[in-house]
């Protein structure tokens, strides 16, 4: 009888600051849109899970909120969240961008011992916006990528799968992510607000999936979009309902693309007020808020 292959599986951590491109990376690794990419920083609010398997390697790859001074209790609990992942990694991965001067070490970034033993390597993103990208100041290897364009990506890779150990795929190696397509369509709905509404407005809204009917065709999906104050439910909304339509049909686009069927995507738009750093709202929102008073 031949004995079973050797497989290797773990979770590869992708942290930084805001806006050093761990969505891009992220989606490059996995081969497909999930994660939210924005020019405009912490569009991430949640760890989002990307799934690459290839031959005998399956990595399990998180992508953070980005690591930065907390100032209300929602950012708290990005951050919070930021941490918890990079406690459980078996591997890190410290993002830096190339056309950005040298960031501070990793350790500098979170609580004493969240990095501990685990192995760290850095990665500088962006390397197609410079002549000549910058040497980290961590002394752990460094790899340089393009994430858009797919290059570095062999060598890191290779990294990651050294550094996650023997073990049994936690997941079907067809698997794309381990999170709900409910989660994936929120995310499409908040990556078409940071698209489409400027200033602030991107930062107070939120989406939670309220009805999605299997089995229809089209698939009916309904969204009920959140902001903070009356006069921004206005400017989503816009002139006759013109934004929200732009809104709908950016999101609809990426999530059909996801599920590979038509959508037909339901929103609605309501003020609740001060989202941000009620404890409640968050937890109706699916946050896991952290036991500390907001700032």
């Amino acid at each position: 009888m031949q004995p079973p292959p050797v497989t290797r599986c773990g979770t590869i951590v992708l942290a930084g600051r805001p806006n050093v491109g761990k969505s891009t990376l992220l989606n490059a690794l996995v081969g497909t849109d999930l994660a939210i990419t924005s020019p405009k920083p912490q569009s991430t609010r949640q760890p989002v899970v990307g799934i690459r398997t290839e031959g005998s390697v399956q990595l399990v790859v998180i992508d953070p909120p980005g690591l930065l001074e907390p100032h209300y209790l929602l950012q708290r609990t990005m951050v919070d969240e930021a941490v918890e992942v990079v406690r459980q990694a078996d591997a890190i991965l410290h993002l830096e961008r190339a056309d950005e001067t040298p960031g501070p070490p990793l350790a500098s970034l979170l609580p004493s011992g969240a990095v501990g033993p685990r192995p760290v390597a850095t990665v500088v993103t962006a390397i197609d916006l410079v002549e000549q990208p910058h040497r980290p100041r961590s002394e752990s290897p460094t790899f340089y990528v393009n994430a858009r364009a797919g290059d570095g990506l062999g060598d890191l890779v290779s990294w990651c799968a050294a550094h996650v150990p023997v073990a049994p795929f936690r997941h079907d190696p067809e698997d794309v992510s381990s999170q709900p397509v409910r989660f994936f369509v929120e995310e499409f709905v908040r990556e078409a607000a940071f698209d489409l509404l400027q200033q602030e407005i991107p930062y107070s809204v939120a989406a939670r999936v309220d009805e999605f009917r299997e089995g229809s065709d089209p698939l009916y999906i309904r969204v009920t979009v959140f902001v903070e104050r009356a006069s921004q439910k206005g400017m989503v909304v816009g002139d006759g309902g013109r934004t929200i339509k732009r809104l709908g049909a950016a999101a609809r686009q990426r999530i059909e693309s996801l599920l590979g069927q038509q959508v037909y995507l339901d929103l609605w738009v309501k003020v609740l007020p001060r989202w941000r750093k009620s404890p409640e709202l968050l937890r109706r929102l699916g946050f896991r808020v952290p036991t500390v008073r907001s700032p």
